[in-house]
């Protein structure tokens, strides 16, 4: 079946099965490689993608499903202030330790922000509870979260 998908402000078209999720779609059809496999059953939040703004997990996500939404990878995050925003913070503070979670970190981190521009402690734990980090950085991606709050109330992203 072919299908026309929007990624990253781009038109695509793919020729596959309608259930085949979008992780597969974005790695394997379009090369996009930066969001990961983890799980394979949306737990873990490696694999996560906007979806016309929210945030889902690819790996459960039939690319039929989607239709003419707009999605977004983290290839396409610094488009976005909240994307540029957090990308900054994340270098300043050092955030990732391995990095293998990060993307998805940082896809949930910037559909937050875009929703709550100034999340307290609990909407960020709430929010980011989906996400695992086997090195444990919590702290950290936290604490790059505010920064980049910060930085999108002071008008600043770059």
């Amino acid at each position: 079946m072919t299908l026309q998908l929007s990624v990253n402000g781009a038109r695509a078209e793919v020729d596959v099965e309608g259930d085949t999720p979008m992780l597969w779609v974005l790695r394997d059809e379009l090369g996009l490689t930066g969001t990961k496999y983890g799980c394979g059953v949306a737990l873990c939040g490696a694999c996560t993608i906007h979806v016309d703004g929210e945030a889902r997990r690819s790996c459960v996500t039939p690319v039929a499903t989607v239709g003419k939404a707009e999605v977004r990878t983290v290839e396409g995050l610094s488009e976005t202030p909240a994307g540029k925003a957090l990308q900054r913070a994340w270098i300043e503070l050092e955030v990732p330790q391995c990095g293998y979670c990060q993307c998805g970190q940082l896809m949930s981190a910037a559909a937050l922000l875009a929703a709550n521009p100034k999340p307290a402690d609990a909407d960020i734990d709430l929010v980011m509870s989906g996400n695992i980090c086997r090195c444990g950085t919590y702290g950290r991606i936290r604490a790059g979260i505010k920064k980049a709050a910060e930085y999108l109330a002071q008008g600043s992203t770059l």
